[in-house]
């Protein structure tokens, strides 16, 4: 079975790992650094064990559309959004053998100096390979 782990931020998170300080303090080069490689070294165990599927980071909420529909006709609004503090920043899909797993898995992408942080953990429904007839 398929999952995705899917994982959270802020634009204040992405302007943090970028230097900028504001409410949190800015992340050191050292410190960005070493969250990447342990990043690398989490999805290269998951490509040895041959469960990793896909993964990706995404760009920081300020380069992201939203688009909704207002009287049938759809409206684009640029990011970052005020009312949303929080964003989709990535995912990682993994195949292993039970939700278990996957949950086990994704524990290890929380960051645990970071109170309150989480990650979800989904099923992938019917994936493109079950379709195929």
């Amino acid at each position: 079975m398929k999952y995705m782990i899917l994982l959270y931020g802020s634009q204040q998170d992405y302007d943090v790992l970028g230097g900028k300080p504001g409410d949190k303090p800015a992340m050191s080069p050292e410190a960005v650094a070493a969250m990447h490689a342990y990043m690398e070294s989490f999805h290269q165990e998951l490509i040895e064990s041959g469960e990793l599927v896909d993964a990706h980071g995404l760009t920081a909420p300020v380069h992201a559309r939203r688009v909704q529909l207002r009287n049938g006709v759809p409206v684009v609004t640029d990011g970052p959004y005020p009312e949303t503090q929080e964003v989709l920043a990535g995912y990682t899909i993994v195949e292993c053998e039970s939700f278990d797993r996957a949950t086990e898995l994704a524990s290890r992408l929380v960051n645990p100096d970071a109170e309150g942080e989480y990650v979800d953990v989904r099923p992938i429904e019917g994936g493109a390979d079950e379709l195929a007839v």
